[in-house]
């Protein structure tokens, strides 16, 4: 089925503009109306959401879909709580307390109504290496008299030790994150593209496995930290596969069947099922309950990039707005806090927030989550203290099956982006080998490098108009297009700084050699007619610009012959057969016949339009290269022009000393168009030289007369 194609005209009456016009007719604001001050900024991170949205809060729309999902996620943080306490080497009971303090302080600062703020596994394996690094078991076996207990281990006293050095590194982190905040640096997110945090919570997810696997086998591998730890790891471990304890095994065995049935059962049943049935929670209540500066950057970064990068996603389904900025002072806020009550690390959660939303929460509210996390501690706790651990790593491998599904990336990316799919990659095996430390650092360091790799190597083009319009089009690239006469017009597809600058300059002069060579050689022009093409048989007649005119529109009109091209050396042929000699016939016939029609020209280059429409900034050595194409062309009368500036750009340039007496905003135009107008206007008399087939001379003496 056919579609068809429906356009509609417009007229736009305006004076040509360049950038002094612009500025006298729109009158820019000077900086501190556009920049406010440092103390206004400040007091806008210290607000506090909850005032503006709770006075608006409506019980009967809003309360029940939040009770339902409060009591939905409240129910999942219990496990989940305690089982990823286990990947941050902490006793199961500090997940329960981080799944509460820091959700209440984000209730009063966060923007997010869908995310669930609490444990999540990728910082908790973060937090562990942290842990075991600074309070590693060597440093607490038990001593008897002068000798060390072989093998025997003061938990107690090194779990104390891992809590302090949990929290301190929380608070830590979670100072970072406010400073970030209020210095409205929420931006920094944007360089964690979505490639680069799916696989590293991908890696991560395969570090948390690993982790498990001593729960799972019930076997006591070594410690191992730095790169290549997980390779240690796990070679270690499936040595030590014949000393598998098998009862633990089997549990673990059943515990993971039993986790996968009932959350494919939930799937089954969702639309069916108000709350989904808290199957970890029965799993762990149906066993025997008897039986640091460098790291907390790091782990600010990672938890404020899979939050926002959460929020956003669910504010965009549900239209609402999350400030970016004040994200990272509440997550901050939430960290700094929790840490004093013994919390760890926090950010949002994939499978929790998911629930949230599937379940109907509308708002922050969801009263209900803290308080069925706060009676677990206060009156279930002691039920806790033994817990079995297999259950608990088979809870987290469960949970970590959503991630596992993100190696579906690598064919989508291999198909979509071949750059992404580098990012991905680099990403997994940096932190899979590198540990997820020094695995995110290496990670943004590559996907940087590619952004300054793209716009080190951009493309460059010469820009034709689209007849008839104010459109202008890559000539290599569109066949639609045609090069303005005497004008070149440059573009670059990403801005000029330092690292390309000497390539802008050098590409210019390619692309104006090339643009001469095309004008002085009529056998490279398109649509010649036959004996046009360096035959021999032509004459070059050089014909004054005052022998055209130009139409309302602004385009030039070669002896109302229209655009050259339109029509053909029959019609020619076809009048001097006939041999009229009447008058009328001859002036009719002429308005048909354009010099185009009559043989290709070309034209000397008189002016060249730089179009910075894609520049958002302009550094020192831009600058510097932009006055030496000024000055170089200058020198050869080429006059030089620039549009599509941005205002950042124009102050960019004002800062920099770039305009002087020679070279001032009246060089500056709002629009390519624009630009072209004033060149076409302003050269004043181009000599166009005319390639003329054999025969035809006679008939152009008259069209030239007639003109003049």
């Amino acid at each position: 089925m056919g579609t068809t194609y429906r356009s509609g005209k417009y007229r736009v009456e305006r004076d040509l503009l360049d950038e002094e016009g612009l500025e006298a007719i729109a009158q820019r604001k000077i900086y501190s109306d556009t920049h406010p001050r440092l103390t206004e900024r400040l007091k806008d991170s210290l607000s506090l959401p909850v005032l503006y949205w709770l006075p608006r809060y409506s019980i009967w729309e809003y309360g029940m879909p939040d009770l339902i999902s409060g009591i939905s996620v409240g129910i999942m943080h219990l496990p989940q709580g305690m089982a990823y306490s286990l990947l941050a080497s902490l006793p199961p009971v500090f997940g329960l307390y981080t799944s509460l303090y820091p959700a209440l302080v984000y209730f009063f600062f966060g923007t997010s109504r869908h995310i669930s703020i609490g444990t999540f596994a990728v910082l908790s394996i973060m937090v562990g290496g942290v842990t075991e690094r600074l309070a590693p078991d060597s440093n607490f076996l038990i001593a008897n008299g002068t000798n060390l207990t072989a093998g025997q281990v003061d938990i107690q006293a090194r779990d104390l030790y891992r809590v302090q050095v949990a929290a301190a590194t929380t608070v830590l982190g979670g100072l970072i994150q406010v400073v970030l905040g209020l210095v409205r640096f929420g931006f920094v997110g944007t360089y964690l593209s979505e490639p680069l945090v799916r696989a590293y919570t991908t890696a991560a997810a395969a570090h948390a496995v690993v982790a498990q696997l001593k729960y799972i086998f019930g076997v006591s591998p070594k410690r191992f930290s730095g790169p290549l730890s997980l390779v240690y790891t796990l070679v270690d471990v499936c040595s030590l596969l014949t000393k598998t304890h098998l009862p633990t095994l089997v549990v673990s065995a059943v515990s993971m069947t039993f986790l996968i049935s009932a959350k494919e059962l939930n799937s089954f049943l969702s639309p069916k099922l108000p709350v989904p049935i808290p199957v970890e929670l029965i799993t762990v209540s149906g066993v025997d309950l008897n039986e640091v500066v460098g790291d907390a950057f790091a782990l600010a970064i990672v938890g404020y990039a899979i939050s926002i990068s959460l929020g956003k996603t669910f504010a965009l389904k549900h239209g609402y707005k999350v400030d970016s900025n004040q994200e990272l002072v509440a997550l901050g806020l939430s960290n700094a806090v929790g840490g004093f009550f013994q919390c760890y690390s926090v950010c949002s959660s994939m499978s929790r927030s998911l629930i949230q939303e599937s379940t109907g929460g509308k708002t922050q509210v969801r009263g209900s989550q803290p308080v069925i996390v706060l009676v677990t501690i206060l009156k279930l706790g002691p039920l806790f203290q033994e817990l079995p651990k297999a259950v608990l790593a088979a809870i987290v491998f469960v949970n970590l099956k959503g991630m596992f599904k993100q190696y579906s990336d690598i064919p989508q990316l291999w198909r979509n982006n071949k750059i992404d799919l580098a990012v991905w990659l680099v990403t997994w095996v940096a932190t899979m080998l590198f540990n997820l430390d020094l695995g995110l650092a290496a990670s943004i360091v590559f996907a940087l490098l590619t952004v300054i790799f793209r716009t080190q190597l951009p493309t460059y083009s010469v820009l034709g108009q689209i007849p008839g319009t104010d459109l202008y089009e890559d000539i290599e690239t569109h066949r639609g297009v045609r090069e303005i006469p005497g004008i070149t017009i440059f573009r670059s597809s990403s801005t000029v700084y330092f690292a390309n600058a000497d390539l802008y300059l050098e590409a210019l002069k390619e692309k104006e050699e090339e643009a001469v060579s095309r004008w002085n050689d009529p056998s490279s022009n398109e649509g010649a007619a036959p004996g046009e093409n360096g035959g021999g048989n032509g004459t070059v007649f050089v014909i004054p610009d005052s022998a055209r005119h130009a139409d309302e529109q602004g385009r030039w009109e070669y002896l109302k012959g229209g655009a050259p091209d339109c029509a053909s050396l029959g019609s020619v042929s076809e009048l001097q057969d006939e041999g009229s000699s009447s008058e009328d016939t001859l002036s009719r016939d002429l308005e048909r016949v354009s010099l185009g029609s009559l043989g290709k020209w070309t034209w000397d280059v008189h002016s060249i339009v730089l179009d910075l429409s894609t520049a958002n900034f302009i550094d020192t050595v831009a600058i510097k290269t932009l006055r030496s194409i000024f000055r170089d062309f200058d020198e050869i009368s080429v006059d030089v022009y620039m549009a599509g500036c941005q205002a950042k750009v124009v102050e960019h340039l004002e800062v920099g000393g770039f305009f002087t007496e020679s070279v001032t905003k009246r060089h500056l135009f709002v629009s390519v168009h624009d630009a072209v107008l004033y060149c076409q206007n302003h050269r004043g008399v181009l000599m166009s030289v005319m390639h003329v087939p054999a025969g035809h001379q006679a008939l152009l003496v008259l069209v030239v007369l007639g003109a003049l």
